[in-house]
């Protein structure tokens, strides 16, 4: 028997290697945008700081460094603010239809990637009025202002053309709005985003 639960009723939720937050967009019916980060990142001791604050070597260290917050001198200690991660926490947002990208500025914080929604033209959309999607130049202005280094356009208009030099096509996004990376999703495509934060497309077979 599957347990359904609102999204609403679970802003955030973790799993053993990743947490998932939630937060609502703005679509004819319900609809939200899903943050995954990554949780067990190798990290080391930030020792020099902990000497300094006078956290006596011992228990308290153990647990810190294996992500426990503590308690020390009627203080609460972070453990993430005694930590030296190997690399930054990877996070990937995925939203669902939505007529408003600003919705996405607290999901997208310390992103490397956003897939989202295209499904109009900017003058397919002027035309069209409230239907509760974005256009690709939308989507690519908001991603800039937040300096997203990747960006992701799904269930795009099919007016978009690959070729450059036809028009619209995605060439123009790229000169008008968006100076990071910019890609068409297909059918089956898939991505990955190593330790680096790097971000590619993987070779299809």
């Amino acid at each position: 028997m599957l347990d359904f639960i609102d999204s609403d009723e679970l802003p955030s939720v973790e799993f053993e290697n990743i947490t998932v937050t939630t937060f609502r967009l703005l679509h004819r019916v319900a609809s939200y945008v899903y943050g995954f980060t990554e949780r067990k990142v190798d990290a080391d001791l930030n020792i020099e700081k902990l000497t300094q604050q006078g956290i006596p070597r011992g228990p308290l260290w153990g647990q810190l460094k294996q992500g426990f917050d503590v308690e020390f001198a009627g203080e609460q200690l972070k453990s993430h603010d005694y930590l030296i991660f190997k690399h930054k926490p990877r996070k990937v947002v995925i939203a669902g239809d939505n007529d408003q990208p600003d919705l996405l500025f607290a999901a997208c914080e310390d992103a490397q990637a956003l897939v989202h929604e295209a499904t109009y033209t900017e003058e397919m959309a002027e035309k069209a009025g409230d239907v509760g999607h974005s256009y690709a130049k939308l989507v690519a202005d908001f991603a800039e202002s937040v300096q997203l280094p990747n960006l992701v356009l799904t269930h795009f208009s099919p007016r978009y053309q690959i070729n450059p030099h036809a028009t619209p096509s995605i060439e123009d996004i790229r000169k008008e709005a968006y100076s990071g990376s910019l890609y068409l999703a297909r059918d089956f495509s898939e991505y990955t985003l190593d330790k680096t934060g790097r971000f590619s497309e993987l070779a299809g077979e």
